[in-house]
């Protein structure tokens, strides 16, 4: 079974790996897929992500049945192009659930074999995302046990720590 763990990652957090590692150990491999078109505005370009994401699964040590990608378009589509079935998302809080049962619905309309799987991140990561990340970096709070150092890396460079 093909297993999709999409999202914007800009950037990606311990929570998501936190993620990752969940879903891997029930799966057994992953596809980590970058979304390309967001509503929201991204610090990073698309390929930046992909690549901090590539990086935080190599320094968190999880290669092995892990891939990461990016693709345009509707998720649903992006599913039906490389043959998976289910997707991961990761809940926080109620209005993460608000917000993801809306887009099952309309998943399951749009590609009805096609279903999320949503997991919640361990207690020390539920509050974490990566638009706070980013405002702690901006402000020169210590992000060190929140990203991995190949992110917070790339947030210095932007001149976002400090």
């Amino acid at each position: 079974m093909k297993v999709v763990y999409p999202g914007t990652f800009d950037p990606i957090t311990m929570g998501h790996i936190d993620i990752i590692k969940r879903a891997v150990s029930v799966f057994g491999s992953l596809h980590v897929s970058v979304a390309e078109a967001t509503p929201k505005e991204t610090m990073f370009t698309t390929g930046q992500r992909v690549e901090l994401v590539k990086g935080s699964i190599r320094e968190a040590g999880l290669n092995s049945g892990v891939t990461v990608c990016s693709f345009k378009g509707l998720l649903v589509n992006h599913m039906m192009r490389t043959g998976a079935s289910v997707f991961i998302r990761g809940l926080r809080a109620v209005s993460d659930f608000e917000y993801e049962f809306q887009l099952q619905l309309m998943n399951r309309r749009l590609a009805p074999g096609i279903t999320g799987v949503y997991m919640m991140p361990s207690e020390s990561n539920i509050y974490l995302s990566s638009t706070l990340v980013k405002e702690i970096a901006r402000y020169g709070g210590d992000i060190t046990s929140l990203v991995l150092p190949c992110v917070r890396g790339a947030l210095e460079e932007r001149g976002e720590n400090g």
